[in-house]
């Protein structure tokens, strides 16, 4: 079942540790979650016009807007002409299992070569968890990308199996490293090899 963890909207950090930068450093936690309930207990109703969503949710602002703004870009709301929906969880589940933003839909869609597998593999297992699939599912969907992608067959693994490779893999899931990073650094390795 997919989790959230009331990331800040703005640097996605779930604990008050946010980027040097971000415009919410210094919001006491509690306002950030309650930015999010604010909005999800509206848009657990049915479907929402967006121009609706500030009257009917209490203390509109930033960061209320913000907490919006995320929940688009993660995927958990349908902005289908600027009609809001909260996608359900099994919804949310199909829809985030299929990467769609580049640097990692690269990575999903061509899979991964040698001298970049390393960072590939973590990059899959980090946007999982990033998008808040358990570590059953993270392991499942980066196997079956594994097999599917080509990956597998192209060899340059230690490990007697996909599976094996994921388990080996599995404090990059319980340590909610970030992916970009490594995303970034394995596309730069696939669009040059295929």
């Amino acid at each position: 079942m997919p989790t959230f963890e009331y990331p800040c909207p703005e640097c996605r950090t779930t604990n008050s540790l946010h980027d040097a930068d971000c415009r919410f450093e210094g919001t006491p936690w509690a306002d950030i979650e309650a930015a999010y309930v604010d909005v999800v207990a509206v848009l657990s109703g049915g479907v929402t016009d967006a121009d609706a969503l500030p009257e009917a949710v209490t203390e509109w602002g930033p960061l209320r807007q913000a907490a919006v703004e995320r929940l688009r870009r993660d995927g958990r709301i349908d902005d289908t002409n600027d009609r809001l929906r909260l996608l359900p969880a099994e919804e949310y589940r199909e829809a985030v299992s299929v990467p769609t933003r580049d640097p990692i839909k690269t990575i999903y869609e061509r899979g991964s070569v040698p001298g970049c597998h390393d960072n590939a593999v973590f990059a899959m297992i980090a946007w999982y968890e990033m998008v808040g699939l358990s570590w059953a599912e993270t392991k499942q969907n980066v196997t079956e990308w594994l097999r599917e992608s080509g990956t597998w067959d192209r060899g340059g693994f230690e490990e007697a199996s996909p599976e094996a490779l994921v388990e080996k893999k599995r404090h990059v899931y319980e340590a909610g490293y970030g992916w970009k990073e490594k995303a970034t650094a394995a596309k730069r390795v696939i669009d040059r090899s295929l």
